[in-house]
């Protein structure tokens, strides 16, 4: 579905851990000139304490998160301004909620191989997702229905030719990044 020029919208990049949301996202949010919002920064520390332990988090876990995450969502939306969220919205369930923040909330999920997560994950300083938790997100994700306002793009591309095909893909042209 293409952008409506002119009309507030709300990307939130998703895929599991390590498959770059943060990074596509943020370089997607530059390209827009719209403001880049951490989803990971929103999880209460009980959430940050359990992943770390090696614990998966439970929808009951998410939810509180996700309603606070729609909740910039629809506090970037009351400002008149679109934004770019990184958050792993893994389920359609957690994605209604994302949609609850604002009439438009558009997906780009980025998806790659088992490898690819794997390496990223093992490589990765800094975070408090251990790769151990990879295999409950795989067999969490749900993939973006038909019905769904969104689009995939393969985390094996380069961070740019993942902006490129997102715009493309997303219809996000120029009237979109001056919304």
């Amino acid at each position: 579905m293409a952008a409506v020029s002119g009309a507030l919208q709300h990307i939130v990049v998703m895929g599991v851990s390590g498959s770059g949301k943060s990074t596509t996202g943020g370089a997607l949010a530059a390209r827009m000139g719209w403001p880049f919002v951490e989803g990971d920064s929103f999880h209460p520390a009980a959430n940050v304490a359990k992943m770390q332990a090696g614990t998966p988090l439970t929808d009951a876990d998410r939810e509180p998160w996700l309603r606070e995450l729609a909740a910039e969502i629809g506090r970037n939306e009351a400002r008149g301004q679109c934004s770019v969220i990184g958050c792993s919205a893994l389920k359609r369930a957690y994605r209604d909620i994302l949609r609850s923040g604002a009439p438009r909330v558009r997906f780009l999920h980025v998806h790659g191989t088992r490898r690819i997560l794997e390496d990223r994950l093992t490589h990765r300083e800094g975070h408090f997702f251990p790769a151990s938790l990879l295999d409950s997100q795989l067999a969490t994700l749900e993939m973006l229905g038909l019905d769904e306002d969104g689009a995939l793009v393969d985390m094996a591309l380069s961070v740019e030719e993942q902006v490129e095909a997102a715009l493309r893909l997303l219809g996000l042209g120029p009237a979109a990044a001056r919304a």
